[in-house]
């Protein structure tokens, strides 16, 4: 009896952040019990980090649900147009300086109180940072979401997660063995089709994460290819398009590929059991470019707080000032309260598209440039 009314909690949790959420995921949760408890624990803190966030709101401070970790500079792979390399957030072993567990820990637990709700884990490749794990199961109030390559995952991982249920997975991938060996280098396919097997078949819930650029469009607008992640347990995709590093535009859909693909994303909702993402396109219902704290920020491995994680602009390092300073700096109210500046232009990037804008900023606020 208990259960059933907590299965009739969830289900209607669920269709309250979105209608689809409840009829795409309530199977997988149906399948493992325990998960149940969890999105109850979830769907508390989520009302409750709501409510925060309204309250700081009234006080003048613009707290973002999201925030974005990119928690090691660290990486085993070298992708082609990698942004986290184009923004300096890479670097060799000898000279990383990246924050350590007891820092993450705080600036977690910061914003948390603050109002956050869900963490977006990047890096870098995630899983090079020794106890990871650790922060999902500290804050099992929190909803966290590892963006991770999917090559180097052990069996210790998987059980973990299997435990984790506040701990969703996102896989990066390019398409078929071709697309992805070609950026990602070779093998590397065949290694991320053996994680998300192993996570589905463990009851992880899994999603996948995709640069759409003009090498693959086409083959995500095939059907067949989203129906066969599908069947592999792939319950949530985030398809963001991609922004050039280094001003170079090859690889950008045009207005007409943007366009063209926006249009199979809305068809895909319609039509998919899968729960998508899409960027630049999403951001036209949220009135623009949701980085600067009005959707989420991002933090730097040695600590920066950034805009968005393709942007290397900061005034504050979280190793030595607050979240709450940050968010509140002059960079993130300038950026939010310039709404032209919220706009794309026809970029995936609407801060890209406003570099000299940008840089005026920049100068304005005495901001510096991040790098590890």
């Amino acid at each position: 009896m208990m259960d059933n009314k907590y299965n009739k909690f969830v289900d209607r949790t669920l269709k309250k952040v979105d209608p689809k959420m409840a009829k795409i995921f309530m199977p997988s949760i149906l399948k493992h019990p325990k998960s149940i408890y969890t999105m109850f624990r979830l769907a508390k803190a989520y009302r409750k980090s709501r409510n925060i966030r309204g309250e700081e709101f009234l006080k003048g401070l613009k707290v973002p649900p999201f925030l974005i970790l990119s928690i090691t500079s660290r990486c085993n792979l070298k992708c082609t147009g990698c942004y986290a390399a184009a923004t300096g957030t890479l670097c060799d072993q000898k000279s990383n300086n990246s924050l350590h567990l007891e820092q993450w820990v705080q600036i977690i637990q910061e914003a948390r109180e603050i109002g956050v709700f869900a963490f977006i884990i990047a890096g870098g490749e995630p899983f090079l940072m020794p106890d990871l794990l650790d922060l999902c199961e500290k804050f099992k109030d929190r909803l966290f979401l590892i963006f991770t390559n999917g090559t180097i995952l052990n069996g210790k991982d998987i059980e973990k997660l299997k435990r984790l249920r506040n701990t969703i997975v996102i896989v990066s991938i390019e398409g078929d063995q071709n697309l992805t060996d070609m950026r990602r280098g070779i093998g590397v396919h065949e290694k991320i089709i053996n994680t998300i097997n192993e996570l589905d078949s463990k009851g992880v819930i899994s999603g996948i994460s995709v640069t759409i650029n003009r090498n693959n469009f086409k083959f995500w607008m095939d059907s067949q290819n989203i129906d066969d992640l599908i069947s592999k347990g792939i319950r949530l995709a985030f398809l963001l398009e991609y922004i050039p590093v280094d001003n170079d535009t090859d690889l950008m859909l045009n207005h007409e590929e943007s366009h063209e693909f926006r249009k199979i994303v809305l068809n895909y909702r319609e039509s998919k059991q899968i729960f998508l993402i899409h960027s630049p396109g999403d951001e036209e219902y949220m009135g623009g470019c949701v980085s600067a704290g009005r959707g989420f920020a991002h933090v730097t491995p040695s600590g920066d707080l950034t805009p968005c994680p393709v942007s290397n602009i900061a005034t504050h390092n979280l190793g030595k000032s607050t979240l709450r300073e940050g968010l509140n700096s002059q960079l993130f109210k300038i950026i939010r309260e310039n709404e032209h500046l919220l706009e794309t232009n026809g970029s995936p990037c609407a801060l890209f598209s406003h570099t000299k804008e940008v840089n005026a900023i920049v100068k304005k606020v005495k901001a510096y440039r991040t790098s590890v």
